[in-house]
């Protein structure tokens, strides 16, 4: 069969690795004229791109739908989208907020909102990890972290599901989910003013104090690390609880080393072994010679880091899922000046949230017939994944 790959294919969605496979064997540099980019698949072609801004800019957004494309993805992704001058002040402003001495306050809470979800979901031995769990929890720790009232906070889980998720095929955001966005920019506005007449100790308030000499954020720049926030903060972690569910499920000889104990090791293996965030796009600031190709300058380039973490050439047997291997080159974080500015929080998030289903559970099954995953042109995950669990 000829080698296709479109990151809006959901055959391709449901199982890339096969696909992934092929591209770094067949095709490194890799043209898809009908959705216009080129991909890059092998580790080091990825690292080296993550690593080089001068030549693989940010300044159109990490996301090809239309939507998101273009001179205003700031707009969506706030620095992620940005170039230096920009991004260096951004990132450096929000560092100042987003500190890891927050993160690690923020860490008994996090095991109360993690205990809050999971009690009523194991209540009949059997449950749904993605909506019953996985789904709510993340999202809650944002508004902890940010400063969301409780009795806001299912409002703004249900308008972060429809930005993140859609059914169709398309290869543009369908209306609902530019509606949420615009209701969200909407909330986060209204709770930045109250905000800056009245702080607490809370992100949000970070960010309305965060300086650097005179310079400040102004309230959109904050409003758009917020809603960043939905993205990075909440979608990555709650698809990547679900694909370490998921991967241990498939692997039971793992699956004991995980529930016995082996949480780190079973959230940096998922993290390599299939990553939430599959692809990140580029903008070429000047032709690229790559593999004997020439990616012309202004092309569209997605960074596939789902599979540089198969890359044999790093990785030995890529597509086992092994708790015991060394995972410290995985891209899951991506790399260079845009590493995850939240990996900390993240990798703390999972470790709670598997560390406190291991606690109460001493095996489980999935019922793969009605497992339901979602469709993302850049994210992996599931929608559903209906588990039956025996507690300890």
């Amino acid at each position: 069969m000829a080698l296709r790959y479109s990151p809006f294919d959901h055959t391709i969605q449901n199982d890339p690795y096969p696909t992934y496979r092929r591209l770094r064997e067949e095709a490194p540099v890799y043209r898809n004229d009908e959705d216009d980019f080129w991909a890059l698949s092998r580790h080091a072609d990825v690292l080296a791109a993550l690593r080089d801004p001068s030549r693989y800019s940010s300044r159109n957004g990490l996301r090809l739908e239309p939507a998101f494309w273009g001179p205003d993805a700031e707009k969506f992704f706030s620095f992620v989208a940005m170039d230096p001058p920009k991004h260096t002040r951004m990132r450096g402003l929000v560092s100042r907020a987003f500190t890891q001495r927050r993160v690690q306050a923020l860490e008994p809470r996090i095991r109360e909102i993690a205990l809050d979800c999971l009690r009523p979901a194991l209540d009949g031995g059997e449950f749904d990890l993605m909506t019953d769990f996985a789904g709510r929890f993340p999202t809650d720790v944002i508004s902890e972290l940010v400063g969301v009232p409780e009795a806001d906070r299912a409002h703004v889980r249900d308008l972060g599901m429809a930005i993140m998720y859609h059914d169709d095929e398309a290869t543009d955001l369908p209306p609902e989910a530019l509606a949420a966005i615009g209701a969200l920019v909407g909330y986060y506005t209204e709770l930045t003013i109250e905000r800056a007449k009245v702080r607490r100790d809370d992100l949000l308030s970070g960010l309305l104090d965060a300086a650097e000499g005179e310079d400040r954020l102004t309230p959109e720049e904050i409003v758009g690390v917020l809603i960043l926030l939905v993205g990075a903060g909440i979608e990555t972690t709650m698809l990547l609880l679900g694909n370490a569910w998921h991967a241990a499920h498939t692997h039971p000889d793992q699956k004991a080393k995980a529930l016995g104990g082996g949480i780190d090791a079973w959230v940096e293996e998922a993290l390599r072994y299939d990553p939430p965030s599959q692809a990140i796009a580029r903008t070429t600031d000047a032709d690229v010679e790559l593999h004997g190709v020439t990616i012309p300058k202004d092309a569209r380039v997605l960074l596939l880091t789902g599979a540089a973490n198969r890359d044999p050439g790093v990785f030995t047997d890529p597509d086992a899922f092994d708790l015991g291997r060394d995972t410290s080159a995985s891209l899951a974080f991506g790399n260079g000046r845009h590493h995850c500015l939240g990996m900390n929080l993240g990798r703390l998030e999972a470790r709670i949230a598997l560390g406190e289903l291991a606690a109460v559970i001493a095996d489980y099954e999935i019922d793969d017939d009605r497992a339901t995953r979602v469709h993302s042109s850049n994210d992996r995950g599931f929608a559903s994944l209906p588990t039956r669990v025996t507690l300890r």
